[in-house]
């Protein structure tokens, strides 16, 4: 059983994936707002976040992307379907595209009952005793478990406020619940364990500079594209971003040289008759040109 603080002395982390598990997301029922949540996380510690995807509640389709992002990526992150209904088959679907079992985890089982409550539709539920509710408890403590590898590198808790546990398998894989507080609130304490990975240990990340123009994508996508070969072996990538039915486009500066940036930022300013602002739309006029969406956007 490891906290937060350990690491697995894995390789760097470079690359990452987000996987969201659900039939209840792609029915429209319920709103994804994880994936962006990690794309910050990423974004804030330098991390190049290179897929999201998003799955149904299918093992065959579970096993598929779980296998393909583990071996293309250095961190993966899944989301939802590890709670307590038959629906609920993401540890199980893990555990399988790896060749693993599920064991109940008697650390995890043990801080269940000591930090969560019974439910007040269950006013007689047991944990001494066996029923269909505490097996379905059970179920969110199942983990996918190899035998050959040390606890503390599979299994990670966060806080000791609460119960459940990531699940980490086959070295990258992190598995996380779909609920948005618990997933944003499990993501952070993955931070101290994640930083000592990252090519900038300090997790300084990286740097976006955004400049505003009134100037159609298409009257600067030449002046763009130069500045983009010229940069490219500094790190920086250049952004171009029309904003629907608004008098203002954005032109972003992304890259960790906040020096050769910076010095950027009037020749950017100047080629596109905009300038810095510190977040998009803070300079949008209150009457907005209507056709701003479609001419000066293109």
């Amino acid at each position: 059983m490891a906290d937060a603080t350990s690491s697995q002395g894995k390789g760097l982390i470079h690359t990452a994936a987000c996987l969201i598990i659900g039939d209840e997301v792609l029915g429209g029922k319920t709103n994804d707002t994880n994936s962006a949540y990690f794309a910050k996380f990423c974004f804030a510690l330098g991390i190049n976040l290179r897929r999201i995807e998003v799955i149904a509640d299918d093992e065959g389709e579970i096993v598929e992307a779980v296998r393909r992002m583990s071996k293309n990526y250095d961190l993966v992150v899944t989301s939802g379907g590890i709670g307590p209904t038959h629906d609920d088959i993401t540890y199980q679907s893990i555990a399988k595209a790896f060749g693993l079992p599920l064991k109940l985890h008697e650390a995890a089982f043990e801080r269940m009952k000591r930090l969560s409550k019974p439910h007040p539709s269950q006013p007689n539920f047991d944990w001494n005793t066996p029923s269909a509710a505490l097996t379905a408890k059970k179920r969110m403590i199942e983990l996918p478990t190899d035998d050959s590898i040390p606890d503390e590198d599979q299994v990670i808790f966060v806080s000791d406020n609460l119960w459940v546990p990531i699940s980490c398998v086959n070295g990258n894989v992190h598995i996380l619940p779909g609920v948005p507080r618990l997933f944003e609130s499990m993501l952070d304490g993955l931070r101290p364990r994640i930083l000592p990975r990252l090519t900038d240990p300090e997790g300084k990340g990286v740097t976006r500079i955004l400049v505003s123009t009134p100037m159609a994508e298409s009257a600067i996508a030449e002046y763009l594209t130069q500045l983009a070969a010229r940069t490219e072996a500094k790190g920086v990538k250049v952004g171009s971003y029309p904003r629907w039915g608004k008098d203002r486009n954005t032109v972003t500066l992304v890259g960790r040289d906040v020096e050769f940036m910076e010095s950027l930022v009037p020749e950017v300013e100047e080629a596109v008759q905009g300038r810095r602002v510190a977040v998009e739309g803070e300079d949008d006029s209150a009457n907005p040109d209507p056709d701003a969406g479609t001419l000066k956007s293109g």
